[in-house]
């Protein structure tokens, strides 16, 4: 007895902190425990059973073990102990640990990889000073809600707000260095003198444009980025001062913006090189009416709200309506924040998508959740014991959720490796147009966001089994093991299960419909042939060569025949705004003979304005419905001649036939014949051409441009389509054609139409892609799930089928029970996952993916689609239920029933 009272003293000695010694305290405490459960056998309430208990054990203190003694401990030391015990008890159960960690793994490294996205995307400050004050404004018209801002509105507009503290321009484009070695094409961007300190950007080196520089007429002075900085000067700083040779013309570089600075949005890409707006030589930008693909941003004045930004520029824009009635009638300037124009289109995909992700990590807890119910079965005689010996119940419960915990800690550790893989697999996947892409990465935000998803999912998934654990009476566990709680536990299992693959079935229906739908624009023709079209840009230095307008189209016509004397080119055309799906476009005003010409310009009549050679027709084989299109005799002096497209037929001459009809262009001031109808074209979107309104397509001839546009003192800039053998091949061999032709001509921005395609559907391809790795991950974590509860069941009721099999019962009986139960669970979860797709799928549909339904062709209903993911969930379902039914049935009644 003295030796039994001495170990009862080191025990205690351990739980006041003064020993540890784990042996000696699971040597005491199963001693306990077995003179415990025999008091209960024979039928002692369980206060009278844990006093016999004592008394048999020794006389010694009332027993207060570390596992449930609460009293006289540190909160930080009892959780210590909670911590060191379940790592014991995990380690007893390793094959359990490691399905679970890896459950989890899987759920929230999918999860973190996606809120990487989302977090650098939608959730990170954009990278410019006070972004939250920062708007951009644009010129509202009525085919473009967001068109570009003339310069002189802008000059206006400027002057007279009372609501910005500062107001910039900007306007991408490219230029050809020369000067300096070979020619080379720079990206630029003309800017506005305000334009980088409203975003709070300063230079690394020298200066910015100073006020009045952005003025026509003003020195050419430029600014560098430190990129260009780097790789033509070698970063010296004596740079400062240098020119450079744009487009044929010197300017004096003033500063160095750092590489650091990286933001695009409207029209404005961060470039090599940055000139003030008043350099550009157009004479285009005189005009009031002409956009030019200008954008404004502006930063509001402290306290001024948006919708008061709007009024006070509603003001400015009737002013000018008033004042300029023909350029201005129905221009009106609009405002929108500019986080909200760099990540709106893309902002509900991703919300959908994290969504989707969603799901997933609730398919994996729901997995972990029936693990524990299993090992809380497994366990629940110790825990009897342990409540009878005085445990406190939120002790218990306490264990439970630190050992959930610890296994979503770890699931969560091994989560974020998965994450960094998942993140640099979606940003390869991702569509090039996807804005802040550059920003994605895991970073500390991330990394505390998966240290609180496992915590909230080690406590939330940890729980439920705990509080089932703690409800049950002591004594009923101990008498009678876990079988007075199985139809409890088993039916709180088979929920879980339901709810698996319900989740997994709204996950099936999304990615289901996004296939079909991407499916369905695969097999939309765009209105020309995309195979076997090569597109680039030229440009075409100022010279004595090309000074006149006739020497400029005989250049032209110099530059089409080097192009068509390389192997394999079999047509080629020069062309404006005339390479669909680019988002490049150009309008042409006009107006119908017999009717009045309209006063102001927004009256008249708008269509897509093409300018192209007579090769374009083949180049990008386009079907000719009536008559001819453009010949090498529509040239210069001829009657001026246009093509129309049979969208643009139907609408204004009905079924009557347009050729011969004449039309009065606006752009040239001219009457031009219409001598053919060609097809219609899908110049915007595949998916939703028909819902722009600026839908119809006239056909100009290069040739018959005016000489203002040929003949341009920076040289001459056009697109090329060239239909050929092998496009994405035959670029190279272009290349070195024109450049001995004109070794400063530059050739650049080669891409195959399919490719234009290709990026076209690039955001649908993406959302496809992931909905369709997290249904089927969804799909493969509900199937284990339903595999581990019908194997735990067949374990437990081993007995009872070896019973029935001694009664007579057949193998097939056996087999098709087991089978019987599957079926049921998982046709509970399709039925219950139907209705919750039915309703996901209908709001999904609602949600724009780059201002388009992310279905298309198909409805949020469509019956063969929910069909199809509902056989195929049953069928995982069949499979899983399967092997332990097989199991089942090879059991032998006769070892069994003498095992038991």
């Amino acid at each position: 007895m003295r030796t039994l009272a001495r170990i009862w003293m080191r025990l205690r000695n351990f739980a006041t902190g003064r020993r540890n010694d784990e042996r000696l305290r699971e040597e005491i405490e199963q001693h306990l425990a077995m003179l415990t459960e025999e008091n209960i056998r024979a039928g002692m309430p369980p206060g009278e059973a844990r006093r016999q208990a004592r008394l048999k054990f020794g006389p010694v203190e009332p027993i207060r073990d570390d596992y449930h003694a609460e009293e006289g401990l540190p909160i930080g030391e009892t959780l210590l102990q909670d911590v060191r015990f379940g790592f014991r008890q995990l380690r007893k159960a390793r094959g359990f640990a490691t399905v679970a960690v890896l459950t989890l793994a899987l759920g929230i490294g999918v999860n973190t990889a996606l809120f990487s996205i989302v977090d650098a995307v939608l959730l990170h400050p954009l990278p410019v000073a006070n972004p939250d004050e920062l708007v951009t404004v644009d010129a509202g018209k009525p085919n473009f809600p967001d068109g570009s801002v003339s310069y002189p509105n802008f000059r206006d507009w400027k002057r007279a707000n009372r609501s910005f503290a500062a107001f910039a321009i900007f306007r991408h484009i490219g230029f050809t260095l020369t000067g300096s070695g070979a020619s080379a094409r720079l990206h630029g961007d003309y800017i506005s003198s305000d334009f980088f300190p409203l975003l709070g950007v300063k230079p690394v080196l020298g200066r910015l444009f100073a006020p009045g520089e952005d003025e026509i007429g003003r020195g050419p002075v430029a600014l560098i980025s430190a990129g260009l900085w780097a790789r033509m000067f070698g970063a010296r700083p004596d740079v400062i001062g240098r020119s450079i040779t744009l487009d044929g013309k010197s300017f004096v570089i003033v500063g160095v913006i750092s590489s650091d600075f990286d933001l695009s949005f409207r029209s404005f890409r961060v470039g090599d090189v940055y000139l003030p707006i008043g350099q550009w030589s157009t004479g285009a930008l005189k005009d009031r009416s002409a956009g030019l693909g200008i954008h404004g941003i502006a930063r509001l004045r402290p306290g001024v709200s948006l919708p008061r930004a709007q009024a006070d520029m509603d003001g400015l824009s009737a002013q000018l309506a008033a004042q300029y009635p023909q350029e201005d009638g129905d221009v009106r300037a609009t405002m929108r924040p500019l986080r909200a124009a760099i990540v709106g289109g893309v902002r509900p995909v991703l919300l959908v998508l994290l969504g989707a992700v969603s799901f997933v990590l609730l398919i994996a807890c729901l997995n972990v959740a029936n693990l524990l119910l299993v090992r809380s079965g497994a366990r629940a005689q110790e825990f009897g014991i342990r409540l009878a010996l005085g445990a406190g119940r939120r002790r218990i419960i306490r264990q439970v959720l630190t050992e959930s915990t610890i296994l979503a800690v770890a699931g969560g550790t091994l989560g974020l490796v998965l994450a960094g893989l998942g993140t640099t697999a979606m940003v390869h996947l991702m569509p090039t147009g996807l804005p802040r892409i550059k920003e994605i990465h895991l970073d500390f935000v991330v990394l505390i966001f998966a240290l609180i998803t496992s915590v909230a999912v080690g406590l939330c998934f940890g729980l439920f089994p705990a509080l089932r654990i703690v409800s049950q009476a002591p004594q009923g566990i101990i008498k009678q093991g876990d079988r007075r709680i199985s139809g409890g536990r088993y039916r709180a299992q088979d929920w879980l299960i339901v709810f698996e693959m319900a989740s997994a079935l709204v996950l099936l229906a999304g990615a289901g419909l996004m296939t079909r739908s991407l499916m369905a624009l695969s097999h939309i023709h765009p209105g020309f042939e995309p195979h076997g079209i090569l597109t680039f840009s030229l440009a075409i230095p100022y010279s004595p060569q090309n000074s006149t307008p006739e020497g400029m189209r005989a250049y032209l016509r110099a530059v089409d025949q080097k192009i068509l004397s390389v192997p394999g080119v079999r047509a080629v055309s020069l062309t404006w705004a005339a390479v669909p799906l680019t988002g490049d476009d150009d309008e042409e005003y006009f107006w119908l003979p017999g009717e009045v010409k309209p006063t102001e310009l927004m009256d008249m009549h708008w269509a897509l304005r093409y300018i192209v050679e007579p090769g374009y027709l083949n180049a990008m084989g386009i079907p000719l419905r009536r008559g001819r299109f453009l010949t090498d005799g529509d040239r210069a002096g001829a009657p001026p001649v246009v093509v129309i497209d049979e969208d643009l037929a139907r609408r204004y001459f009905g079924d009557a036939n347009p050729i011969g009809r004449q039309v009065n262009l606006n752009s040239s001031n001219a009457t031009a014949t219409i001598v053919g109808v060609v097809g219609h074209v899908m110049q915007w979107e595949l998916d939703n051409d028909t819902q722009f309104s600026l839908h119809s397509e006239l056909y100009v001839p290069f040739s018959q441009i005016s000489k203002d546009s040929l003949i341009d003192s920076s040289g001459f800039v056009s697109d090329l389509v060239v239909r050929a053998d092998n496009p994405a091949i035959v670029f190279p061999a272009i290349q070195q054609a024109l450049r001995t032709m004109n070794a400063e001509q530059v050739p650049y921005l080669p891409k195959t139409m399919d490719e234009f395609i290709d990026e076209s559907l690039a955001a649908r391809r993406f959302s496809m892609v992931l909905l369709g790795g997290f249904a089927a991950l969804a799909l493969l974590l509900a199937g284990i799930g339903l595999y581990g509860v019908i194997s735990y069941l067949v374990s437990q009721r081993r007995q009872e089928m070896a019973i029935r099999m001694a009664l007579g019962a057949g193998r097939g009986d056996v087999l098709a029970w087991v089978m019987i139960r599957g079926a049921r669970l998982a046709f509970l979860g399709a039925g219950v996952g139907l209705i919750a797709a039915l309703a996901v799928t209908r709001l999904v549909a609602r949600t724009t993916l780059m201002n388009t339904s992310m279905f298309y062709g198909v409805s949020a209903y469509d019956p063969m689609t929910i069909s199809g993911v509902t056989i195929a969930l049953l069928l995982v379902a069949l499979i899983a239920s399967w092997v332990p039914a097989q199991q089942a049935a090879s059991v032998d009644p006769m070892q069994t029933l003498r095992s038991e």
